[in-house]
């Protein structure tokens, strides 16, 4: 199902009138199906709630929960807290930035990668600390954090050549 369809078919399901209250909510749901939210999505939305679509724009801008392109193959979480700030996170998330290639919306230009700060992780005690696909990855430096990249890079290739 398209983000345009899947937008339609939450939309279409509402059985309540539908007020700028369910705004959220409905953008909440579209993401959760699709992973991200579309500018078509935006659209049918701002006409199923007869408000203007920069209104729809502003509220999905405002809120960091909101994505408007696809998750990359590899989701990098990295923590921002306190902790890992002290303990140069930005430093890795530079590095992440330079060695991925990363577009403003956080993605690899191939698609592989979708690099995200974060708030906390958590995991203070491990800092700085990085979520690769669910996992945690603590007292990184850039030298670990390429040996990480670079590991999950050569699964990649074992997977395509066995393929």
């Amino acid at each position: 199902m398209t983000a345009v369809t899947h937008a339609e078919a939450i939309i279409a399901g509402r059985k309540e009138q539908l007020t700028r209250e369910h705004m959220i909510p409905l953008l909440q749901e579209i993401q959760a199906g699709e992973g991200f939210i579309s500018p078509e999505a935006m659209v049918l939305v701002a006409e199923a709630l007869e408000t203007p679509v920069s209104r729809i724009y502003g509220v999905a801008t405002f809120y960091n929960q909101f994505r408007f392109a696809p998750l990359g193959e590899h989701v990098v979480e990295v923590c921002r807290g306190t902790a890992c700030h002290v303990k140069q996170s930005l430093a890795l998330a530079r590095h992440l930035k330079r060695r991925l290639k990363l577009r403003d919306d956080g993605n690899s230009a191939d698609g592989r990668y979708t690099v995200v700060s974060v708030a906390c992780l958590g995991a203070c005690s491990i800092a700085p600390v990085i979520k690769l696909d669910g996992e945690f990855y603590g007292h990184l430096t850039t030298e670990k954090l390429d040996a990480l990249l670079d590991a999950v890079d050569a699964t990649a290739e074992d997977d395509e050549a066995a393929a």
